[in-house]
């Protein structure tokens, strides 16, 4: 197995063109791991570690760039007021010592449906900015990113360089369910991001069908239910057809780490649970922030 180590994003594209089987490798927090277990040989590693550009974050037109090698530590704590629900979802990512490693990127590159970073990315309509030598800039909705179970959109040539997201305008919550509290892999987690200024709320579903997806009916009804101008309380009939929406708009699996029908079950509940807490807050204009 070769080792590459471009110093700049010219470079990399260039060797990615070049060397379409090399595998990108930022926090190697997932590729390691199936290296190591053999689950993986690719027949290079890109070494993206030395382009400070993949790393850094800025405003453009209103609108987050987040790069792809902004680690998830730094989610937390340069942009935790701006994007809540992502991160609530990076809190929630290993153990301290992988938030200090792993990246959005990295998440988004391996596309896995248990991902923790995908449905605030759903909830928030984040844009992924992918690139290639040959082709240039393309960029891609995180809806329709994910093409399959660990596959996604990206060409062979191309790389993750990052993602864009409208800050939050509303509450924002994201919800997991594990076999234990910490260092787990999602049995299932929901997203929910509310936009007020369009009066409408975003969903995204994790661990719950073959790629993170959207709850389209769910966003559809209580967005219509919900009493922007006068933000009248939310009736417990409204929050408990919305539970019953994302339910239906997942498609899981039974496995070692839970039933398709636990995974519905919980999946009503998170929602039910996270739109209460949501909309409570944006009728009283608190921050939200509880636990998740």
């Amino acid at each position: 197995m070769d080792f590459l180590r471009p110093p700049t994003w010219e470079d990399a594209l260039d060797a990615k063109a070049r060397r379409p089987g090399a595998r990108p490798v930022q926090g190697g927090t997932d590729v390691m791991v199936e290296i190591n277990f053999d689950r993986d040989r690719p027949e290079a590693l890109l070494d993206l570690t030395r382009i400070g550009s993949l790393a850094e974050w800025d405003m453009a037109d209103g609108r987050l760039r987040v790069g792809a090698g902004v680690t998830y530590a730094r989610l937390i704590t340069e942009l935790g007021g701006r994007l809540p629900g992502l991160a609530q979802a990076s809190r929630t990512v290993g153990s301290p010592q992988i938030r200090n490693r792993g990246t959005v990127g990295g998440n988004l590159g391996a596309a896995s449906p248990a991902g923790d970073a995908h449905p605030p990315l759903l909830a928030g309509d984040a844009v992924i900015e992918v690139e290639s030598a040959a082709r240039g800039v393309r960029m891609i909705p995180a809806a329709a990113f994910f093409t399959g179970v660990k596959r996604n959109a990206l060409a062979p040539d191309e790389l993750i360089r990052a993602f864009w997201t409208v800050p939050a305008s509303g509450p924002q919550y994201f919800s997991k369910i594990g076999t234990r509290n910490a260092m787990v892999i999602a049995v299932c987690s929901f997203a929910l991001a509310l936009h007020p200024e369009e009066c409408r709320a975003g969903t995204g579903l994790g661990s719950a069908a073959p790629t993170p997806r959207r709850a389209a009916e769910a966003e559809t009804f209580i967005s219509h239910e919900l009493d922007w101008e006068g933000r009248r309380p939310l009736s417990e009939a409204a929050g408990r057809r919305f539970g019953e929406l994302v339910a239906e708009a997942a498609s899981p699996i039974d496995d070692v780490r839970g039933t398709g029908g636990y995974r519905r079950h919980a999946l009503s509940v998170m929602a039910r649970r996270t739109l209460a807490w949501a909309w409570d807050d944006y009728r009283t204009g608190a921050s939200g922030r509880r636990a998740s």
